[in-house]
């Protein structure tokens, strides 16, 4: 038998789902420690060693796994960039799904088998109800991906759309208390708690109405301040709802400009208007190192590193 010029990929872990490298990519194998996931994984080293497509290799519909259609579903989402937070809800998804039917054929899946799995996920009792029907959605997604790739019968996605979602009230299911608005006077007597760059986050959050991922991803590059107008234009490169309403621009009138305007001074267009790296050097620059005790001081970070970056951080005078 010739010798392997490189050796087969391992199996890892990623929180409960195992999967392995190849290529730069993640082949997943359904939920770690599990029969399924075994199965799948010495299927994917055989594919290698016989050179056969590592996903459907068979090339016939039905097949396919239903731990190898997930597999390839988180693939194809981390391929296109999906948000990471939507990515993590697919993958508990799928724990719940291949833990029962990971070693089934994707065309035995069914609308009863479908009900099995969110009976899992009621019985757990740590999704809500609303949650639990937005998993089971999920999961005709991943089917209806399955019928775009050719290895899912569309018959059984069309019959997994059976499945009701759960109603109010019943049995098993809770609801989470809406979430209601934080009081003016709440917010105010915080502030003076919080640091300068936190604090100045939250304003600039009530006067504008973003979202808090739209206050961290904001660069000095995505604020037009070039308009005959007197406002800026915070442009965000990538939000939650870009794919459904396109492009968005948040005016900044004077009070907001106020607020921001220290956080731009010196920044490239790259930078992060409010870096947590900067507000970290800020804070010992502010405090000097003097005033703290010194083995309170060594926990955190040595005075001379402190003083290095403070330096880098355009704080010259530490």
């Amino acid at each position: 038998m010739p010798k392997l010029t490189k050796k087969l990929p391992k199996e890892c872990r990623d929180r409960e789902q195992s999967f392995s490298w190849h290529n730069g990519k993640r082949y997943y194998h359904g939920r770690w420690g599990s029969p399924e996931a075994a199965e799948s994984y010495r299927r994917f080293r055989i594919a290698l060693l016989e050179g056969s497509p590592l996903l459907f290799q068979n090339g016939k519909t039905g097949d396919a796994l239903i731990s190898e259609l997930a597999a390839g579903f988180i693939q194809h989402a981390e391929s296109r960039n999906m948000d990471k937070a939507d990515v993590g809800h697919f993958k508990t998804t799928i724990g719940y799904l291949v833990e029962v039917y990971g070693g089934l054929s994707v065309n035995e899946f069914s609308p009863r088998k479908l009900k099995t799995v969110r009976n899992l996920m009621v019985k757990a009792g740590t999704l809500s109800r609303r949650m639990i029907n937005k998993y089971v959605g999920k999961i005709r997604t991943i089917f209806k991906w399955g019928i775009e790739e050719e290895v899912v019968n569309p018959n059984v996605e069309h019959a997994l759309r059976a499945v009701n979602a759960l109603r109010k009230g019943e049995q098993g299911t809770f609801d989470k208390p809406p979430r209601k608005n934080v009081p003016d006077d709440v917010v105010e007597r915080t502030l003076p708690f919080l640091s300068p760059t936190v604090s100045a986050m939250v304003q600039l959050q009530r006067m504008v109405g973003m979202r808090p991922s739209e206050i961290f991803r904001m660069r000095v590059g995505d604020i037009d301040r070039g308009r005959d107008n007197g406002l800026w234009y915070y442009m965000p490169g990538s939000y939650k709802t870009e794919q459904y309403v396109g492009a968005i621009e948040f005016p900044l009138g004077e009070d907001e400009q106020k607020l921001i305007a220290p956080y731009l001074e010196g920044k490239k267009p790259s930078e992060s208007v409010f870096s947590p790296r900067q507000a970290f050097y800020r804070s010992f620059y502010v405090a000097k190192p003097s005033a703290l005790s010194f083995y309170n001081f060594r926990i955190h970070v040595s005075f001379y590193t402190v003083k290095s970056r403070a330096k880098q951080a355009e704080y010259p005078n530490f």
